[in-house]
Order: C-alpha cells, then structure tokens, then sequence
C-alpha cells in the first residue's frame, strides 16, 4: 500500500469499531519524505509525504480499520527548569550541542546519549533518564550552520 496523505488524527478521528492497525515509526524518521513500514498486522506500507508526521496521524481508513502512526518510545534525557533564567541557559547550552529538543512548561528533553546527560550535570543541571515518547520537537539541523553573526 502506498499512502500519499494523512487523513487526520486519531485524537480527534471517529473510529467507532475499527481496529486500529499501527504503523511503528521512530521519532528521527517524522520528517523523512520516503519511508517502507510494516504494520502492526504485517502490511507492507510506503509512505511518501510533503508534510511531517505526527504520532496518531491516520495514513488510511476503510470500512473495517484504520491506520495510525505509532512513535515508538526511546531514552531520553530531560531536566526540569524552575524559572525562564535557567530555561535560557539550559536550551543555549543544548542548542550549541545541535540537538533535537521538546520545550514543555518546565522541562526539556532531548534524546538520551551518556555525553550529554555527563555535560549537563557538570553544568548544575539535574537531569534524569526516562523512556518516553519524543514528540513536540524542534529539529536542528547542524550542515550549513555557522556561529557568525549574519542572520539574514
């Protein structure tokens, strides 16, 4: 099966009494514009998007199931912020890392490497492993990045 676009998402999508076939993806594949899967019922499926999926977006539906993307749990790293101070200065230091990073309320969470997680207890940040699904994220892309000045 070839699915070309996403129909909607589960979250506000009326199943009633499909069944619900899942299409497992990893976080770091949500922006690729080709993708082969299979199903969580065997189905081969190729994705191919001008758009970003998101975790629930529905790729098909017929009179007997719906397809939903799925994102998979993995590690992450995440560190609760207590004042926007220190929200500045943990998301400065991150972003120099050019790491994917969620933005909640009063926590940050990136996805877990041991350099990172050792970096940012040597800078007084408490951070804590968790496994979890990565989602709400902002995605940098470090080719073509420079540190001058010229922002045009």
């Amino acid at each position: 099966m070839l699915v070309e676009k996403v129909l909607g998402n589960i979250a506000d999508y009326s199943i009633e009494e499909k069944n619900v076939d899942k299409v497992f993806i990893e976080w770091y594949e949500l922006d690729k514009k080709l993708l082969r899967k299979t199903s969580e019922a065997g189905e081969e499926i190729g994705i191919r998007l001008d758009t970003h999926l998101h975790d629930g977006d529905v790729l098909y539906e017929d009179d007997n199931r719906v397809l939903v993307v799925d994102i998979l749990p993995c590690e992450l790293t995440t560190v609760e912020v207590y004042s926007m101070q220190e929200m500045g200065r943990l998301c400065f230091e991150l972003g120099n890392r050019h790491l994917s990073l969620s933005i909640g309320e009063h926590e940050v969470s990136v996805p877990y490497d041991e350099p990172t997680f050792a970096y940012l207890e040597k800078m007084g940040f408490a951070p804590k492993k968790q496994t979890a699904k990565f989602t709400h994220f902002t995605v940098c892309h470090a080719h073509g990045h420079s540190h001058g000045h010229n922002h045009e």
